[in-house]
């Protein structure tokens, strides 16, 4: 059973390049400031070895109707890194299964409408078979995908993924061992 979030301001963690927390923000303004703060994404395979995808809501405030790793979003304050990926995980695409952290990257992007990502990104896997089943105000498509075809895409059809996964698929790749 999918658990919706009840709309409120949102406050992302600013962090420092060592990911120690420096105080909180609100979500937009953070975006608007390109302030580094703490995020997550979330790469679900199944039994085949592939990657779960999702298109972005066309009304998402940046990169609106890209693909995208399964989920990815930012821990509330107080709140663990791995009980917001689960949290998310279950609240934007249905699933529910154990994550194991992966690694960590920093990066910046600018983005449309004035915003820039500034992220402690900890990348999460996960393992299952279920299909999702999507929150309409988050993603209006998923698909599963093999890392070989990904990369080809991302090669080809650069414009049609996020910053966050074009820059982070290479250590995806060397993990998955292409």
């Amino acid at each position: 059973m999918r658990i919706f979030a009840p709309m409120m301001e949102e406050q992302v963690v600013l962090v420092d390049q060592q990911d120690k927390q420096m105080g909180t923000m609100e979500k937009m303004e953070a975006h608007r400031k390109g302030l580094l703060h703490r995020a997550f994404s979330v790469f679900i395979f199944n039994s085949k070895g592939e990657l779960l995808l999702q298109q972005r809501a066309r009304d998402k405030y940046h990169s609106a109707g890209k693909w995208t790793n399964t989920c990815c979003s930012h821990p509330r304050p107080g709140e663990k890194t791995a009980d917001a990926a689960l949290r998310r995980l279950n609240e934007e695409m249905g699933l529910q299964c154990k994550l194991e952290h992966r690694f960590s990257f920093l990066y910046q992007a600018d983005l449309e409408n004035q915003l820039s990502e500034h992220e402690y990104d900890h990348v999460f896997f996960g393992y299952t078979d279920a299909l999702p089943i999507l929150n309409p105000e988050e993603a209006i498509a998923f698909r599963y995908i093999s890392i070989r075809a990904l990369s080809l895409e991302l090669e080809q059809q650069p414009g049609e993924f996020t910053a966050w996964l074009k820059i982070c698929f290479p250590k995806i790749m060397e993990l998955k061992s292409v």
